[in-house]
């Protein structure tokens, strides 16, 4: 079971290598460690030093939903949790549609798998905001996905963020909600961009949109 459990980055250093993933295994951090990152905030320096950077994916075979956002932002690349910046409404929406029996802290991201989500992006560099991706980025990165998904089989793929579901596979038209085509196998759906940045959604909206995914993957209300 591969990328389930890896070291947290501290920031303002390298991110660990595949083989320090590998050999990480299943550690679980303390509560002490997990206490102390909550209040670890990247330094100006730190994040922009954390630019290009990649970050594990939270991701194991045969999950129920593997969430893919657009890309790590710099504090997620500061930091090595996914949707880290305060502000970003992921976690708290994925709470309120009923994913998670409490709210995660995003260093807790590692619980994901227990409870059949993931967590990976559909371009791999850390920038600052995801419009500085390229659209060639975007294409790549759906290529990317679509082999990930094929070897891990998620049962259903969430892209949060419909303009770079629209680029990197090229379906302009998409909407929010189910998409008829599958992606290896998988069931397909686009969630709202859950940034601070995205004025078009409350925090209740986006935990209702996370909700009728949940619905429509058949898991229980866990909150």
């Amino acid at each position: 079971m591969a990328d389930r459990r890896h070291p947290t980055a501290t920031p303002g250093t390298a991110q660990p290598t595949q083989a320090e993933l590998t050999a990480a295994g299943t550690a679980q951090p303390t509560r002490a460690e997990l206490a102390a990152a909550r209040t670890t905030r990247p330094t100006r320096a730190e994040l922009a030093a954390a630019a290009d950077r990649t970050i594990p994916d939270v991701l194991a075979p045969g999950l129920a939903v593997l969430f893919v956002g657009i890309n790590p932002g710099l504090w997620s690349a500061a930091t090595g949790w996914h949707f880290a910046r305060p502000g970003n409404r992921f976690w708290p929406a994925l709470h309120r549609g009923g994913f998670t029996p409490r709210l995660l802290h995003p260093s807790e991201q590692d619980e994901l798998p227990a409870l059949g989500l993931g967590i990976t992006n559909m371009a791999a560099r850390a920038s600052a905001r995801a419009d500085e991706l390229s659209s060639e980025e975007l294409l790549d990165g759906a290529a990317i996905l679509t082999d990930k998904v094929g070897r891990y089989q998620p049962r259903w793929v969430a892209v949060v963020g419909v303009t770079a579901y629209r680029i990197g596979f090229q379906r302009p038209k998409a909407t929010f909600g189910p998409q008829p085509e599958s992606l290896a196998g998988a069931r397909l759906w686009v969630l709202p961009n859950p940034s601070g940045l995205n004025a078009h959604f409350t925090p209740v909206t986006l935990g209702v949109a996370f909700a009728e995914l949940r619905v429509a993957t058949g898991l229980p209300e866990r909150r």
